[in-house]
């Protein structure tokens, strides 16, 4: 069985893929931080004892508010993509685990906010019994949704310290970036 259900081109992913790629960047960051208790809430009933994911969640506060260097992170980062090998025959937690690293890696761009989709989804769904299994993809990605319209609306609101590398308001959106050129290496092939 594949570890992760859905990738950039899953159906189920189009509509949140085409508002991700209209986001700013503080939008995504927001609402990862927003979404990423319901995923890493399967990892930490499982595995009470391994706080890498949290780590990794914490640490997307802090970076995002400028409290902590790209060194640190990077290594919370990657500890929780430790924490989700050292699991990896439990698929929903270890999925779970491998979006907390997303997480924190959209901090750093945006392209990792995808990532808390591909891998959060895949571990709420996995979380589920198998019969409830289509009715959770429906609901999850409605939640993922409209907390990102919230956002969206939202973010320029937000009373917030900010690191000030995410107070730049003229780059372009990495992941509609990213869409455009694997768009424009399809139509080559």
């Amino acid at each position: 069985m594949n570890k992760i259900l859905f990738n950039r081109d899953s159906i189920e992913l189009k509509e949140i893929r085409e508002l991700i790629e209209k986001q700013s960047h503080r939008c995504l960051v927001l609402w990862v931080i927003d979404c990423a208790p319901r995923v890493i809430s399967i990892f930490e009933k499982r595995y009470p004892n391994d706080l890498r994911p949290r780590e990794a969640f914490n640490a997307t506060i802090l970076w995002s508010k400028g409290e902590i260097k790209m060194p640190v992170a990077r290594r919370a980062a990657l500890d929780a993509h430790k924490a989700a090998s050292d699991v990896n025959d439990d698929l929903a937690a270890c999925a779970a685990a491998h979006a907390m690293g997303h997480v924190l890696g959209t901090v750093h761009v945006e392209t990792h906010a995808m990532g808390l989709m591909m891998y959060g989804l895949t571990a709420l769904v996995l979380n589920a019994p198998i019969k409830d299994r289509q009715k959770v993809i429906e609901c999850e990605t409605q939640i993922f949704y409209d907390r990102l319209k919230f956002w969206e609306s939202e973010t320029d609101k937000e009373e917030r310290k900010w690191a000030s590398f995410l107070l730049k308001n003229d780059v372009p959106n990495k992941e509609k970036i990213l869409r455009e050129k694997l768009t424009t290496k399809k139509a080559n092939l």
